[in-house]
């Protein structure tokens, strides 16, 4: 598997190491353990609480990122394949987490325009499997980018409504069926944009995810957050091209939304390993390789779930040193 790791100074056998925060800013870290020595004068540790930090206290919050642009059928069958892998690393390396799963797509609207023109005069779309009985029942939330995905809807999509509990635009770990509700919702198709950027920037305002907003509860101060981006394109700009904004841009929004912290972020990119550098197209690339913690591996790996897992050893070894706000 070709690919770049880093994790906070911690080499691993596939990738170069980094130490510090965003870049342009310098951190330092002590290993997977996390924290530093504290010395007492008086008292004992049952006085002052734990020497250790708390770590992420077993919160996760997973937020996929995926593109919609024409030809991501031929990168589906590798997605369909790495759904239910995703799930078990999930299950099995965080099964006492309290985690949750968020799918957002590249895209600002629902379904197909083209399809949905279609249905309104004929009652008929040439995709096969598209809802065209949904198209007058969309909610303002499904044409919001960075809203949680709950029916995709398009070519190579699922178009289906996903059985997410709780009428969530999210799943939690007591989410009935996680591996098909996952794979529903992570089903995009290959009928829209791929602008992942900007997606990802909507989907971690404090407006979507706060009380009213369509991914309410979903972004929590004091969990981990986990990105994994997934895309058959670069993210080029400006628009109408790609995303509205710039990697540094892109990035500051994902700092804001955890609190200025960058080890509190794990990402993790399919698209270019970004050796040596990124391609200058690929502002995606440019964007995570500003974070300490991260893996960028090539789109065209026959099988992603591999990836994912170590991906997820980033995640144990950030989760073991982070300290919550407050």
């Amino acid at each position: 598997m070709s690919g770049t790791t880093s994790t906070g100074g911690a080499e691993t056998s596939t990738g170069s190491s980094s130490t510090g925060g965003v870049e342009g800013s310098s951190t330092s870290t002590t290993g997977s353990s996390g924290g530093t020595t504290l010395l007492l004068d008086v008292g004992s540790r049952e006085d002052v609480g734990p020497v250790q930090p708390p770590g992420c206290k077993g919160k996760i919050d997973f937020l996929f990122v995926i593109s919609r642009w024409a030809g991501m059928e031929y990168f589906q069958k590798q997605l369909l394949d790495a759904f239910p892998k995703f799930i078990d690393t999930i299950e099995a390396k965080f099964a006492d987490f309290d985690y949750h799963i968020m799918v957002v797509d590249g895209d600002p609207d629902w379904g197909l325009a083209p399809c949905d023109e279609q249905c309104a005069m004929n009652g008929w779309c040439e995709v096969p499997g598209y809802p065209r009985w949904y198209v007058d029942e969309i909610e303002a939330c499904d044409a919001t980018i960075g809203a949680g995905v709950v029916f995709p809807a398009g070519d190579g999509a699922s178009n289906a409504a996903c059985d997410i509990d709780g009428g969530r635009r999210y799943m939690t770990r007591e989410q009935a069926d996680l591996k098909s509700v996952f794979a529903c919702a992570a089903q995009v198709g290959s009928s829209g944009d791929a602008w992942m950027g900007e997606a990802l920037a909507a989907a971690l305002k404090p407006g979507i995810n706060g009380a009213g907003g369509c991914n309410e509860g979903f972004l929590r101060d004091d969990a981990l957050l986990m990105v994994t981006m997934i895309s058959n394109t670069y993210d080029y700009g400006p628009k109408p091209m790609g995303s509205k904004g710039t990697p540094a841009t892109w990035a500051a929004a994902l700092l804001e939304a955890k609190h200025d912290d960058p080890d509190s972020i794990v990402l993790f990119s399919v698209l270019d390993p970004g050796e040596p550098e990124c391609h200058e197209n690929d502002r995606t690339c440019q964007m995570v390789k500003m974070f300490p913690h991260r893996l960028l591996i090539e789109r065209a790996e026959p099988d992603y779930g591999p990836a994912f897992e170590q991906a997820t050893e980033l995640v144990a070894a950030v989760c073991a040193s982070f300290v919550p706000p407050g």
